[in-house]
């Protein structure tokens, strides 16, 4: 009976052993001769990136060049004395900071010196005056004397022709003829001496017009030296850099204080050759652009209006670039100072049929990524206009055309995507070209392009004045690829300043 079993539990191996071996074959060779249509099937599947993506949009641009200047006085009086003394009077308000109106007194040297020089100078002139009186008294009595010669010679000049007819006639003596004859000559004589007289006495009057003239010419420098006694100011401003002291001793041309018009200043500022080609005007003259000047209070920024000026015509050493003044439109004192380092937005011309794209979107060299077929990336070239912060205006570009906003180390031609058009810039798309603009909004850092952050790496490593600890970490800072903008506007405002 055992055995039995034990026969039967083997041949239900041997069966399932079978049936298991004769499955496998059948799948080997279902594999090995069966259709090969889910190969395809069963192969990778292409990646698709998400970018975000906008469109190219022909527009009319006004260009912004971003500078960095310092306010200067543009209406600036040093107050000079122009006589030496002492200071016998100051007013109240002859302090640093204090404000005056035009005509006030500024200060006074005591005039007891140049008020004697004054009248010794008066005396001088009436003393030159009576001597140019007594000259033309003597003049005309010698012109009347010389009168009398003259008429005296006369006279004898007929005695003598009477004379001369009688002694043809042979009524006359020799000896009245020869009489008659020195008698005319002595006239004669008499009136040369009395010519040569009056000669003498125009000369003494001449001599002592000019002596009345000189007498009058140092009169008036006394008076004009007791004048420059007192000084008064000649428009309304405020006083700086003041020095002098109630009862003090001043020396002639010593300063003793600024006065500067707190309503005209003006901002200095520095451009790179190619920035001023861009505010000239057709004739090459600097266009008289309207212009913003910001001025940092704290966390406050104003905008001040002002308009281009003047530039400078010759460049200091170890400067470059052209030197730019812009005068400030009525600028409210208690804002604005000299001294002050402040931000400039400066319009160029008007750029028509260019395009605002981020800067993101485009390589150093000017390539970008459109939207292709079947969502495949296609590389085209761009012309770079102008950098505008954050953003760049670009010409030459397919408008209507999607373009990826922000290029990434994974996207190149022919690579899927998956386009997406961020929802803010569906709902603020303008609707009409602008004209102008708007300015980047403030951020806590920015992008640099290669010309200013190798101008600002430059400039902190020729500073002999920064300790090393402070230069390495600036230096760390602009190897970043955003850099703080306190930092970037702080080394351009020193390197326009030229510190």
């Amino acid at each position: 009976m055992a055995t039995r079993t034990r026969s039967a539990a083997g041949l239900a191996i041997l069966g399932a052993t079978l049936a298991l071996t004769l499955t496998a074959g059948g799948l080997v060779y279902q594999a090995a001769t069966g259709p090969k249509t889910n190969a395809a099937t069963r192969s990778p599947k292409a990646r698709a990136y998400t970018v975000d993506v906008a469109t190219l949009t022909p527009e009319t641009l006004t260009p912004v060049i971003s500078a960095y200047g310092r306010l200067e006085a543009a209406h600036r009086l040093e107050l000079r004395s122009a006589v030496a003394g002492t200071l016998i009077e100051l007013p109240e308000s002859f302090r640093n900071g204090g404000r005056v109106a035009a005509g006030d007194l500024l200060y006074r040297i005591d005039p007891a010196r140049l008020q004697s020089a004054y009248e010794l100078a008066q005396t001088d002139v009436a003393e030159a005056e009576a001597n140019l009186n007594e000259m033309r008294a003597t003049l005309e009595l010698s012109r009347l004397e010389a009168k009398a010669a003259e008429d005296q010679r006369d006279l004898r000049i007929q005695a003598y022709a009477r004379q001369l007819d009688l002694r043809e006639r042979g009524v006359a003596t020799a000896e009245a003829l020869e009489t008659a004859s020195l008698a005319r000559a002595a006239a004669e004589q008499t009136l040369i001496n009395r010519q040569q007289a009056v000669a003498g006495n125009e000369a003494q009057l001449a001599q002592a017009q000019i002596l009345l003239e000189r007498r009058q010419i140092a009169l008036r420098e006394a008076a004009r030296a007791l004048s420059d006694t007192e000084m008064r100011a000649p428009f309304d401003g405020v006083l700086s850099e003041v020095t002098a002291l109630p009862g003090g001793l001043v020396s002639v041309n010593e300063q003793l204080g600024v006065l500067v018009d707190p309503g005209q200043i003006e901002v200095a500022f520095r451009l790179t050759g190619n920035q001023y080609a861009r505010l000239l005007n057709d004739a090459g003259a600097l266009r008289k652009a309207e212009i913003t000047v910001l001025i940092q209070r704290g966390r406050q920024e104003t905008e001040v209006p002002a308009r281009l000026d003047r530039t400078a015509v010759a460049l200091e050493d170890g400067q470059v670039g052209r030197l730019v003044y812009a005068r400030l439109t009525d600028p409210d004192p208690s804002l604005v100072q000299p001294g002050d380092f402040v931000a400039l937005r400066i319009p160029e011309k008007p750029l028509s049929n260019v395009a605002r794209i981020p800067a993101s979107a485009v390589t150093t060299d000017g390539r970008m990524l459109l939207i292709g077929a079947a969502n495949r990336l296609e590389e085209v070239p761009v012309t770079l206009l102008r950098h505008q912060g954050d953003d760049l205006i670009v010409a030459d570009v397919p408008f209507g055309r999607q373009y990826v906003t922000a290029r990434a180390l994974q996207l190149g031609p022919g690579i899927v995507v998956t386009p997406v058009v961020p929802a803010l810039a569906t709902e603020t798309a303008p609707s009409a070209t602008p004209a102008t603009p708007a300015p980047a909004p403030a951020a806590d850092t920015i992008a640099l392009d290669d010309t200013r952050r190798a101008a600002i790496v430059a400039f902190i490593e020729a500073s002999d004045k920064m300790k090393p600890e402070k230069k390495a970490q600036f230096l760390e800072e602009l190897s970043r690829p955003e850099v703080p903008r306190a930092t970037v506007e702080k080394f351009e405002a020193m390197i326009a300043g030229g510190q």
